[in-house]
């Protein structure tokens, strides 16, 4: 992903043409580049608050020794998707793990055979069994993959040109950095934005 949106940047510097690129959909996705990078900005921070307030909220209550006031989420539209691959355990009762379903019917007779032993095995499982602690897993992984879009977005699409900083194109991919010479700091150099995300600044 780092690699895509690197070249992205420099394909912006330095092959993009606006007048032969009119109304096309790259054409259109840098005039709305600010939409774009505010709602990547809203879903980055809407996940990290959530995420890291509950990891919070739960190692506190631990911490003052009252694990009953955690706030557990069960993942539901995880455990449906495991259901309808034919795991038991949640009650679920829709496509291979519903008994009385012509899909589980068709599962054990013409396709898949063992696969339904296979999910619902208590030892060696090919869908573990998943729970609160997963869900919260789960949306650290999306902050950290939302985080990371929005670094490099904003990178490849502030390559040409930013308020604060019009001419960017004109310097290249890879002009130094003067920091507080042009009045701003050091993130208007292009490959800032893929350092940053790269090495996890």
């Amino acid at each position: 992903m780092t690699r895509a949106f690197a070249h992205g940047a420099v394909f912006f510097i330095r092959d993009y043409n606006p007048e032969q690129n009119e109304d096309n959909v790259v054409a259109r996705m840098l005039d709305h580049k600010e939409a774009i990078i505010s709602h990547l900005s809203w879903t980055s921070l809407f996940l990290g608050f959530h995420t890291l307030g509950l990891f919070v909220h739960n190692d506190v209550m631990l911490a003052f020794g009252t694990p009953e006031k955690q706030i557990l989420i069960e993942p539901i539209f995880a455990q449906w998707i495991q259901s309808a691959h034919g795991k038991t355990s949640y009650r679920f009762d829709l496509l291979l793990s519903s008994t009385s379903g012509p899909t589980f019917n068709a599962g054990r007779s013409i396709w898949l055979l063992g696969w339904l032993n296979a999910v619902n095995e208590n030892s060696n499982s090919i869908f573990l069994t998943i729970g609160p602690r997963d869900f919260l897993v789960h949306h650290a992984i999306a902050l950290g993959l939302h985080t990371t879009t929005l670094i490099l977005v904003k990178g490849a699409l502030d390559a040409r040109d930013s308020k604060l900083m019009p001419d960017k194109k004109d310097f290249g991919y890879s002009f130094p950095c003067d920091g507080p010479g042009r009045g701003v700091l050091v993130i208007f150099r292009h490959g800032t934005h893929f350092i940053w995300q790269f090495f996890g600044c």
